[in-house]
């Protein structure tokens, strides 16, 4: 069956979850930052993302903003930074992530064959907004799907349920893209045609699902839905 909808990860995926932590440290007053920044950066995403398969596992669900202070909490105490004013701006950043530089010329052409497109995120719809909005994204996308509406993160297949809830459209027609290995091999194993987009050149997950492709970055996608 031929690829009707193109469903995005967002954070990782579209966004640069480094990009607060890289421009805070550019900024004057956070020399403290400059130092350590990239191990502040995969420290918080890191656990940002342990804490949502935890509280999957638990069903002590709470909302991805919460997560992310929470992860930045550990992060900063990690990395022995203990300034109130510094949280405060990275977490302001984090709400006006940058987009990668290809993603939207790839979306722009993906809405240009006729595909229907959008995000199914763990972020939390207000997240969700401010980043697609500061990206400028918003013409570009037909739906933002938030874990918030099935209450429990990813890789529960309520969330990928969401995606034929929404469109109508049979898994098989699905192209689901992320660049969290394992949310990859979840979207494969429940069905969608599957991309990671594996940036860093990271091993295969050991998981039951495996990504029908692995690519180093999202200029390709629309030629790879088109050709599915």
């Amino acid at each position: 069956m031929t690829i009707t909808t193109c469903i995005f990860d967002a954070y990782g995926t579209l966004f640069d979850v480094t990009a607060a932590a890289r421009e805070a440290a550019e900024e004057p007053g956070h020399a403290a930052l400059r130092d350590c920044w990239q191990a502040l950066a995969a420290h918080w995403r890191d656990k940002q993302l342990q804490y949502t398969w935890l509280r999957a596992i638990t069903g002590d669900h709470t909302d991805f903003w919460q997560v992310t202070q929470d992860g930045l909490d550990w992060a900063m105490e990690a990395t022995g930074l203990a300034d109130p004013a510094l949280r405060e701006r990275l977490l302001a950043l984090y709400w006006e992530l940058s987009a990668y530089a290809e993603v939207p010329d790839m979306l722009a052409d993906l809405k240009a064959a006729g595909f229907s497109t959008a995000i199914l995120s763990n972020g939390s719809p207000n997240m969700l907004s401010g980043a697609v909005e500061s990206a400028g994204l918003e013409g570009l996308l037909d739906a933002v799907l938030s874990v918030e509406t099935v209450g429990v993160f990813k890789p529960d297949a309520r969330v990928y349920d969401m995606v034929e809830a929404r469109f109508g459209c049979a898994r098989d027609e699905v192209l689901f893209v992320s660049s969290n290995g394992w949310d990859a091999a979840g979207a494969a194993a429940y069905g969608f045609q599957t991309v990671w987009v594996n940036r860093a050149g990271l091993p295969t997950d050991r998981l039951p699902g495996i990504p029908a492709q692995i690519l180093s970055d999202l200029r390709t996608i629309p030629n790879l839905a088109r050709s599915l």
